[in-house]
């Protein structure tokens, strides 16, 4: 699982490919469409879908001439459960701080 939540995480540092997710999570692009908001070639639209890709997140079919996009929703969830437990290990900590900073006024 560690693997692959680096390439998760390595996937959503970069803002163009968190925009296409984005995208995605609304319904099926082509690459076209992806490619659009941006003022960068296809080929690099492709190289930020060859990252998602490898992380899971994204699905590319061919549909005649046109490449055709969908979310795979599925890694992000490793991601909440990483984030959740992280959030819980701080809360304990953070609480346990709030706890002796009360004693300490006391």
């Amino acid at each position: 699982m560690v693997e692959s939540l680096d390439a998760v995480f390595h996937a959503l540092s970069s803002e163009p490919r968190r925009h296409m997710l984005g995208a995605l999570a609304e319904g099926e692009r082509t690459v076209g469409d992806l490619a659009s908001p941006f003022e960068i070639s296809l080929a690099a639209v492709s190289k930020h879908l060859k990252v998602l890709e490898g992380a899971g997140l994204v699905e590319r079919r061919v549909d005649g001439r046109t490449t055709v996009c969908r979310l795979r929703p599925e890694p992000l969830a490793d991601v909440r459960e990483w984030v959740a437990f992280i959030e819980q290990f701080w809360t304990t900590r953070l609480d346990r701080l709030e706890q002796l900073l009360t004693e300490e006024d006391a």
